[in-house]
């Protein structure tokens, strides 16, 4: 076990490795990210975490980076480069893959991505 000093980083990135983002390659996703982060010689600025279900299955393989509060989609292996490069090194969000980003007032949605259900509402059912 670590305790890593986080003093530069600068972004927290959390992979789901939930059960359907795990079916839909979240461990690969993970080693992935983890890899593309170290080639880029960006390991101590950007700090991931394996998370457990983040609630939006239908998106797997999720991926959340903070602090600008950017939820990544249907993320593959593949994209790891694509992620680090234009996200981490040039500060560009990857719009292609993105579902949800923090502003003032709350997490807003891309124009097509699916709204899902209010926890409030699933507690009814």
């Amino acid at each position: 076990m670590a305790t890593w000093d986080l003093s530069q980083t600068k972004h927290h990135v959390l992979i789901c490795n939930g059960g359907s983002c795990m079916r839909k390659g979240g461990e690969e996703v993970t080693v992935a990210i983890r890899e593309a982060i170290t080639n880029a010689g960006l390991d101590d600025y950007v700090h991931t975490t394996r998370t457990r279900c983040n609630g939006r299955c239908e998106d797997a393989c999720v991926m959340i980076v903070y602090p600008e509060g950017i939820w990544y989609e249907n993320v593959t292996p593949e994209d790891a480069q694509l992620l680090v490069e234009e996200h981490f090194q040039n500060g560009r969000p990857v719009k292609a893959l993105m579902t949800h980003r923090f502003e003032t007032n709350g997490f807003v949605r891309t124009i097509d991505t699916k709204p899902g259900i209010l926890k409030s509402q699933k507690a009814k059912k």
